[in-house]
């Protein structure tokens, strides 16, 4: 903790005392607040010019659980909040924002003056790295996601910073917990165990890792899924193989092999140290440990010798250097145009100097991705006709049938969305029917993929949205017969939940946005109404005030209410709830629409809302306001 983070605490433990009696003048001036920065390094928040400053402003803020300092930018949009969450005058929150959102979190959640955690969120990521010594460097993590572990992986290996990378190592508990069996754990074990020791050899031999080394992408295909078995694990695991990581050295981009990635929770693992591809005798390893076939006594994977040709690391450069100046919607359509069509140029070329088809496979991919995000997010039309070519080709040529279905699906997702854009209202019923047939024709094609699950939920969506139950109910089950496992499977059976519910009592526990627990069984012998929402769900606004009507109404005879908040984070939701003034209580987990609740009913569209009678059974597991109206009165009886 530096002395100027000390002191600015003592500053607010005193203003946060007397701001109920300080007139505005005695705030804290801009300067000063503008002088703190993030503890962690690697992160962007918004810094106003110095000549900007007379137009930015400090406000008081008192929350009924908090209390603290807003500092408001030169247009009015918030650039940092400093908190005091736990009433004793001190802060313990140091909130820093970028373009309007937070992005990253200071926490000193034992209250001791000194930051122990650190958060990253909204455009800056998912991180939450706990620093229990309070030394400046995380010791754990409590979420990362795999592009993130690459990115923290090159950063410390860029500063020579062990403690730092092996807080990304699997850990001895990690592995025990995640019923990964012999021999397949031990090889993990041992290599994980080895890394530190091997992370000075690497830098030592590697002349392509140097302090200048800032990461710029994370380059490999989908995460698989292993699933629960007699000989590998026994829980199902998802697995990412052959990570790579595209790195920039002054000017220089280069390739860092991560190997294989395991998801343990919420957080990725690193299982080996990565390893520059260089020079002509730099040992990579070919696929993970745990996505190799197993058949009789097949041995795990091996070594063998790779290095990076000059055309290939011309072709890297040219590439990042391409991506570093993508165009912006606003630039146009012809700058949008040439830039992806520059890069699928490149992109075939790298295609053309891989050396295996796992490389080729990857570059393809990659192409694939950028042609169809452009043509989902910024309408880039010759997009779709390159996609269709390079679908074209590979069905043709290629024997992967896994990269077929993915190219396929990719490009059917693009062509759907460019019909959608491009089709008046009257014609949407079409291209809606059109959509379904391609759906069920992929489906039957390629059954086994991954893109499998993904079709048959949009299919099973599509469907409910449509007012087909049964038919939507038929795709759901489906999915969950086919693909259990995955993510789609699992919102689907969450769905397919949801749509049962009629009848039944309804199971639902989750934390409070007010701190401690709530379980739906609190409500018994009320009529209770569940709604699913967020702070940016339009029909959730117009809805309130109708439902603080009836609350207001129908509170004393026994009604009441209960939010699922499907917000990124807690923050906006409690914004929210004190700007409306809503009286009841909200669970929120942490998610937002990927979040458990979510998910358990497999929510589809805000606001969903479930209505429950006084023994806790659903009557209606899709109400409206309207229904909630009419059913009430006999509801309370």
């Amino acid at each position: 903790m530096s002395i100027g983070r000390i002191s600015f605490l003592t500053v607010f433990a005193s203003l946060i005392l007397f701001s109920r009696s300080l007139p505005a003048a005695d705030a804290p001036s801009v300067e000063l607040a503008l002088t703190f920065k993030p503890i962690q390094k690697d992160v962007e928040i918004e810094i106003p010019e110095k000549s900007e400053y007379g137009r930015c402003k400090v406000e008081v803020e008192q929350n009924k659980n908090s209390s603290g300092w807003i500092v408001y930018g030169p247009n009015g949009q918030v650039l940092r909040r400093f908190v005091d969450t736990n009433g004793d005058n001190v802060v313990d929150q140091w909130r820093y924002f970028n373009r309007g959102l937070e992005v990253y979190r200071d926490i000193d959640a034992n209250f001791n003056n000194k930051v122990d955690g650190s958060r990253w969120m909204n455009l800056a990521g998912t991180r939450w790295g706990i620093d229990s010594d309070e030394d400046g460097v995380i010791d754990e993590w409590k979420m990362i996601s795999a592009e993130e572990v690459t990115r923290v992986a090159i950063a410390a290996l860029a500063s020579n910073n062990t403690k730092l990378f092996q807080s990304l190592l699997i850990s001895e508990e990690e592995l025990a917990d995640s019923g990964i069996k012999n021999p397949f754990a031990d090889k993990i074990r041992e290599s994980a165990k080895a890394a530190p020791q091997e992370i000075p050899a690497m830098l030592s031999k590697t002349k392509m890792i140097t302090p200048d080394t800032v990461w710029v992408r994370f380059d490999g295909s989908m995460p698989g899924l292993i699933p629960a078995d007699s000989i590998k694990t026994d829980k199902d695991l998802h697995v990412f193989e052959n990570v790579m990581a595209i790195i920039d050295t002054k000017g220089k981009s280069g390739l860092i092999q991560f190997g294989e990635l395991i998801r343990i929770g919420n957080v990725w693992r690193l299982t080996q140290v990565p390893l520059p591809i260089e020079g002509e005798s730099m040992q990579v390893t070919e696929g993970g440990i745990l996505m190799q076939p197993v058949a009789g006594n097949a041995s795990l994977p091996t070594n063998s010798t790779v290095g990076l040709s000059k055309e290939m690391q011309s072709l890297l450069d040219d590439l990042q250097k391409l991506d570093q100046n993508s165009p912006t919607p606003d630039k146009g359509p012809q700058a949008i145009s040439k830039y992806n069509t520059d890069r699928v140029v490149i992109i075939e070329k790298l295609i053309s100097s891989s050396k295996n088809e796992d490389e080729r496979a990857q570059w393809t991919r990659q192409m694939v991705d950028g042609l169809a995000a452009a043509v989902q997010t910024v309408g880039y039309q010759d997009g779709l006709k390159q996609l269709q070519k390079i679908r074209d080709q590979v069905q043709k040529s290629s024997q992967d049938q896994d990269l077929v279905a993915y190219v396929t699906y990719r490009t059917l997702l693009a062509d759907y969305s460019s019909q959608l854009q491009s089709t008046q209202s009257d014609k949407l019923r079409d291209v809606q029917t059109w959509w379904l047939t391609q759906l069920e024709d992929f489906i039957t094609k390629y059954p086994n993929s991954d893109d499998s699950a993904e079709a048959m939920l949009q299919l099973a969506v599509t469907q409910e949205f449509s007012g087909k139950v049964a038919e939507s109910k038929k795709w759901y089950t489906k999915l969950i017969e086919n693909h259990a496992s995955s993510e789609a499977g699992t919102r689907g059976a969450g769905a397919l939940r949801r749509m049962n519910l009629a009848g039944k009592e309804l199971e639902l526990t989750g934390s409070s946005l007010a701190g401690g627990n709530i379980d739906a069984k609190q409500y018994r012998g009320k009529a209770l109404l569940v709604i699913f929402w967020s702070s940016w769900c339009k029909p959730c606004t117009e809805d309130l005030p109708q439902i603080q009507e009836l609350y207001s109404k129908y509170h004393s005879q026994g009604f009441d209410v209960l939010g699922i908040n499907l917000d990124a984070t807690p923050d906006l939701a409690k914004a929210y709830v004190k700007q409306h003034s809503v009286p009841w209580a909200h669970i929120h987990e942490e998610g937002g629409l990927e979040s458990a609740p979510a998910r358990d009913f497999g929510v589809i569209s805000l606001p969903t809302m479930f209505l429950i009678d006084k023994s806790g059974k659903v009557v209606n597991r899709s109400a409206t306001v309207s229904d909630l109206k009419k059913a009430l009165p006999d509801l309370l009886k």
